[in-house]
């Protein structure tokens, strides 16, 4: 059967299985047939950018997995390739073998010729069972290898909204271009701006305790940045959390994590609260101590021709405190 007349094939079979039963009696479609409709749409949510490949004239090629050197920039977290998630893409290839090929492109520089664009959990599933992995070979630039990573996961829904924040950041610290990115992720300018704003606040070690995190997207992990802004003991508290977590699924992880973060923040607020100056009885202004730095406000009741007078005279005061500070260094 050609590849054409098996993609009708699926889509007739998904047609059926998705189609809204006209009598209600009718019977629900057996868990085995979702699966199998399920592992359809996966393969044709693979196959769109191999079959562009597959257009330009590419062929698949068996080669040794251990020829195949790691992607330059990772796109997932570690736990992505543990054992477990291994081995079930491995129990998939020795049923049924690879049907959807990875894209690697020849390696320039390093050890072994090859060097893996997409399919890492693949490969390493292949070199598991001691077998060839199969992939597409192409010439690509760094730029184009990047950018065929990010759009085979697009397409796959498969990264999770904080690994793309890592992957993005990854990207820049590379030194690729903005626009890059951008293709990589198949995003606009501000949503890539926003992930990267937020793998920037969080430290990569707290992302990767935490996890890949599936259930938790954009919104929660903005609070997450947040509260973690506010917190000078963020990672402590985060690593104490999450000490005892690590067999707890990643989205338990976060929530940890973030009620860590949450935890005595009126606590933490009142740590630093305000000094008062008052003169002849009456509240003149109050000097707060945030992390940005101490901050001076005057109340309402102090008139605007005061304020002027006193930052008039800030650079004499200023000149007056470096003077004294010098002679007391020198006592």
């Amino acid at each position: 059967m050609s590849r054409k007349d098996s993609r009708g094939m699926f889509a007739n079979v998904l047609g059926q299985l998705e189609q809204p039963s006209e009598a209600p009696s009718a019977k629900t479609t057996s868990p085995h047939l979702l699966k199998v409709a399920a592992g359809v749409r996966q393969i044709q949510e693979k196959g769109e950018v191999l079959d562009r490949l597959l257009k330009d004239g590419d062929h698949i090629v068996e080669v040794d997995p251990s020829e195949v050197a790691p992607s330059s920039i990772p796109d997932r977290f570690d736990g992505a390739y543990d054992d477990a998630a291994i081995e079930e893409i491995a129990a998939s290839i020795r049923e049924r073998g690879q049907i959807v090929p990875g894209l690697i492109r020849p390696s320039k520089d390093g050890d072994k010729p090859y060097q893996v664009v997409f399919g890492r959990r693949r490969l390493a599933a292949a070199q598991v069972l001691g077998v060839k992995f199969r992939a597409i070979v192409r010439e690509l630039t760094d730029e184009e290898a990047i950018v065929f990573q990010g759009e085979e996961n697009a397409n796959r829904n498969d990264l999770t909204f904080i690994e793309k924040c890592a992957f993005a950041l990854s990207q820049e610290q590379a030194g690729y271009r903005r626009d890059v990115i951008c293709a990589s992720l198949a995003t606009g300018k501000s949503h890539v701006s926003e992930m990267l704003r937020i793998a920037t606040a969080i430290p990569r070690d707290v992302l990767l305790a935490v996890g890949s995190s599936p259930e938790i997207g954009r919104r929660r992990w903005v609070d997450f940045a947040e509260a973690f802004a506010t917190r000078s003991d963020a990672v402590t508290r985060v690593e104490q959390s999450l000490a005892h977590a690590q067999p707890v699924p990643s989205n338990e992880r976060f929530a940890i994590a973030l009620n860590a973060l949450k935890t005595e923040v009126l606590t933490v607020v009142s740590i630093t609260a305000t000094t008062e100056i008052r003169a002849n009885g009456f509240l003149l202004a109050t000097v707060s101590y945030p992390k940005a730095g101490p901050r001076l406000s005057f109340t309402k009741a102090v008139p605007a021709s005061f304020v002027d007078f006193i930052s008039d005279r800030m650079e004499a005061l200023h000149s007056e405190f470096v003077q004294s500070t010098a002679r007391s260094s020198k006592g």
